[in-house]
């Protein structure tokens, strides 16, 4: 089977607002249309075909033809054990809580799920700063929980200005 790289999985990587492992970044890269699944298992990368799978499923990967298409409608799908909310790729802003059509009170969600709602968009943020958020975004990258988040804020802030972190401040609550 030979698969190819989608819109939605070209600027996930770019924006990196789905947290994909170095191994899955790497292969991601040898997904040209032209290379079979087991060509990129055999490059010594060190995937699995789980993560492959993973990948096809978040449909960052589809095959050659009309699959690809289907994967390029916009949605990005990450699994319950990742680090983020399912998100459109579109407007990277917009929470899950909103997503779905729930209008959930910002009070009523758990640190857990502001981080889940935050972490996306603080990356895309401190990603599109280029050079001179270099820091700021491994620091984003490093934080796990809802407090490291919250620490980062302000120098975020700073960096994009007020209007652009509203929605960030709104994913975190504050």
């Amino acid at each position: 089977m030979i698969l190819v790289k989608t819109d939605a999985g070209q600027q996930v990587f770019k924006d990196r607002s789905v947290r994909l492992t170095p191994r899955q970044r790497s292969a991601f890269i040898l997904f040209d249309g032209k290379r079979s699944v087991s060509d990129v298992l055999q490059a010594g990368m060190g995937i699995a075909r789980a993560d492959i799978d993973q990948m096809v499923e978040l449909g960052l990967l589809g095959r050659v033809g009309s699959s690809a298409d289907a994967a390029n409608a916009g949605t990005v799908a990450v699994p319950p054990s990742g680090p983020i909310s399912t998100q459109t790729v579109d407007d990277p802003g917009q929470s899950q809580s909103t997503m779905s059509g729930l209008s959930v009170d910002p009070a009523e969600r758990s640190n857990q799920q502001r981080y889940k709602d935050a972490y996306p968009i603080a990356t895309q943020l401190t990603g599109s700063l280029g050079l001179r958020g270099f820091r700021l975004n491994l620091s984003v990258e490093g934080s796990s929980a809802y407090e490291d988040l919250l620490a980062l804020a302000p120098k975020i802030r700073a960096a994009v200005g007020a209007d652009k972190a509203a929605p960030f401040d709104r994913a975190l609550g504050i």
